[in-house]
């Protein structure tokens, strides 16, 4: 059974960090990309990050370049997303997904499985 298990989210004040953790099981990690996505209320899911297992090639949207890492622990098949110098228009529900073959997906219908969210909020 393939699990994707995100925790990590919490309360934090603008300027504060928070490192989100995917924990992956039931599939082959190395084969697969896995992304991580945020939906704020109102609003459409969207990628931020993404990470190729078997490459290590990322992929950052422009909104969070320079303060968010995404790294993998292929020993744990875990990704790790930093998120440092947090804003308040962080706020959101972040998810992680998985990919098949390992490529750079940006979009949800690129994922083949999710994870539950876990939610982020910056206080301002």
């Amino acid at each position: 059974e393939v699990q994707l298990q995100a925790s990590g989210g919490g309360l934090v004040q603008a300027g504060g960090s928070l490192r989100l953790s995917c924990a992956a099981s039931g599939f082959t990690f190395r084969d697969y990309a896995i992304g991580w996505f945020r939906q704020a209320p109102g609003k459409d899911r969207e990628a931020i990050s993404c990470i190729s297992i078997k490459d290590g090639r990322t992929y950052y949207a422009d909104s969070v370049q320079g303060r968010f890492t995404i790294s993998s622990d292929n020993a744990k098949n875990t990704v790790y997303l930093q998120m440092n110098s947090l804003k308040p228009e962080d706020t959101a529900v972040y998810y992680c997904a998985a990919r098949s073959f390992g490529g750079l997906g940006r979009t949800t219908a690129e994922y083949d499985y999710w994870g539950q969210g876990t939610l982020v909020t910056v206080s301002s």
